[in-house]
């Protein structure tokens, strides 16, 4: 790892308005609308209640948001010009991407500690050990969607590529049961979506599992489905760079 290029990129990074907006910004105002502004957010879960639990959702979403965004950035860099600059330094191609990964955790990491911080000044409640589980399974979990954005930024290698990112994020929010809770059939389809696992995770500490009375998941639910979509991402990225590189 580089932390020279670490310290620049995450500058450069934060001085982006419009992607600090979606990654920090639009996720607390949503928490606060759709957590500390409603009645709701008082009623009593396992550990913790309502508030605390769409905070973490918000948290989840902040974070993914900015492993996608920042890693397909990184990809769309190869495509413009950036991998032949590197290419003429003593860099490594695995030492770019280990601090690439770097920035785009330390991003991701601001909007769960901002939203955390928000909702411990707006009623969101939770035992501490839950509180930290929780929203460090949100920061942690994200990294799976640092795939995601390098193999959406593979496959467009345009511009248009965080556009498209960003709003099948929103689509994938919605079916993983993040935004609005789901039932029935909704909800059995949404276990196999990818954000479902990130989110059911980061929920787990406060929850655990709970999600509408009589419904429940095992622990072992959402960590597979993590593993899995990990796994799934990371093997078409790896096969989107390994053809990219096979044209080059």
């Amino acid at each position: 790892m580089n932390t020279t290029y670490w310290a620049i990129d995450l500058r450069r990074t934060m001085r982006d308005i419009t992607n600090m907006f979606f990654i920090v910004a639009l996720p607390v105002v949503m928490y606060l609308v759709f957590g500390s502004a409603q009645s709701y957010k008082d009623a009593p879960v396992q550990s913790g209640n309502v508030g605390a639990v769409v905070m973490v959702s918000m948290a989840v979403y902040g974070a993914v948001t900015a492993t996608t965004t920042i890693s397909g950035g990184a990809a769309l860099g190869r495509f413009q010009g950036w991998g032949r600059q590197l290419g003429l330094t003593p860099w490594s191609g695995s030492g770019y991407v280990v601090t690439e990964s770097a920035v785009a955790m330390t991003i991701a990491a601001v909007p769960v500690l901002l939203i955390g911080l928000v909702g411990a000044l707006t009623g969101a409640q939770a035992t501490p050990t839950a509180w930290v589980l929780s929203l460090g399974a949100a920061w942690v979990a994200s990294a799976v969607f640092a795939a995601y954005g390098l193999a959406v930024g593979m496959a467009f290698r345009s511009e248009s590529a965080l556009g498209v990112a960003g709003g099948s994020l929103v689509l994938l929010a919605f079916a993983g049961n993040m935004f609005i809770p789901l039932s029935g059939l909704m909800l059995d389809l949404a276990r196999f979506t990818p954000l479902y696992g990130v989110n059911a995770l980061a929920r787990f500490p406060l929850t655990g599992g709970v999600i509408s009375e009589g419904v429940s998941d095992p622990l072992w639910l959402p960590v597979l489905n993590v593993v899995v979509w990990g796994l799934i991402l990371g093997g078409i990225a790896a096969v989107l760079v390994r053809r990219r590189r096979g044209r080059v």
